[in-house]
């Protein structure tokens, strides 16, 4: 059960960092990325890679089986929550030019991501 747990929690982070608003009409953060999940725990899983989405600031994952949302500001920084039935996770960074990185947390589990441009 516990190797389900980090799966799924795993599995939610990499599909859901995803998911973001913004203001502006049109964000020079939109176009296609590649974003990779690391767990600072091996309890947590190894973790993923996934690809999102970013249009008009707002950020969509490919998967309906997370709720993401949250902001991609003008400048890049990016705060998001990712939900998936009683998991949630809140993610915090930047975006500059064709990468990013930040960090994320949940309820037992933390660790980095990084982004790049595809």
């Amino acid at each position: 059960m516990n190797g389900i747990r980090r799966g799924l929690f795993a599995t939610i982070l990499a599909i859901g960092f995803p998911l973001t608003q913004a203001g502006a009409a049109t964000s020079s953060f939109d176009g296609a990325w590649n974003v990779r999940i690391a767990s600072s725990s091996q309890a947590c899983g190894n973790g993923a890679t996934v690809a999102i989405g970013i249009n008009n600031g707002q950020i969509a994952s490919s998967s309906a089986a997370v709720n993401a949302s949250g902001r991609v500001a003008d400048a890049g920084s990016i705060n998001v929550t990712l939900s998936t039935g009683i998991k949630r996770a809140v993610g915090f960074g930047r975006l500059s030019g064709t990468s990013g990185s930040g960090t994320w947390r949940g309820a037992m589990c933390t660790g980095t991501w990084t982004a790049e441009r595809m």
